[in-house]
């Protein structure tokens, strides 16, 4: 029963971000949202049990909006909190308490876990192109091709390495 539930969910969920994506954010904003909701449903109990529909679209948009500049007027796409929650018709400290748990959840911040940036926040990040070597903090760019890419690919999957001469 709580399977046909949680699906019911993640469909209202899916359809509301996804209107919200088409209106006032990307293609991106719309890929992260994607797996964020996949990640929730797939903790046990999922959280998204409880709670309305419209709330846990807000909260999502918020975290991911938190950790990508969303609310700064200096980047694009760009919207007001405000906006957002008079969109889904929710209040500021309901949907900010829940995006606040799905941040903490996922350990989501926008200096240390690339896993949930934009893709043009990603390539424009000094972290995120810079790795430890023995110690010091060093221009991706510097190491050989072969590091390089295990460096991408271990961000790819939410993970960091450094390396250490022997």
């Amino acid at each position: 029963m709580s399977k046909e539930i949680l699906q019911s969910k993640i469909v209202k969920i899916t359809e509301l971000t996804s209107r919200f994506c088409k209106e006032k954010l990307d293609d991106d904003y719309q890929r992260l949202i994607t797996e964020l909701i996949g990640k929730l449903s797939r903790k046990r109990p999922s959280p998204l049990l409880r709670g309305k529909e419209e709330i846990w679209s807000a909260a999502i948009i918020h975290s991911l909006g938190q950790v990508n500049f969303l609310y700064d007027n200096s980047f694009e796409p760009y919207i007001t909190l405000d906006d957002l929650n008079t969109d889904f018709g929710t209040k500021k400290s309901t949907v900010g308490s829940k995006a606040q748990e799905i941040r903490k959840m996922f350990r989501m911040d926008s200096i240390t876990n690339s896993e949930f940036m934009i893709n043009k926040l990603k390539e424009e990040s000094p972290i995120m192109n810079a790795v430890m070597v023995d110690g010091f903090l060093v221009p991706l760019s510097t190491l050989p091709v072969e590091y390089q890419q295990k460096v991408k690919e271990a961000r790819e999957q939410g993970k960091d390495i450094q390396f250490w001469s022997s």
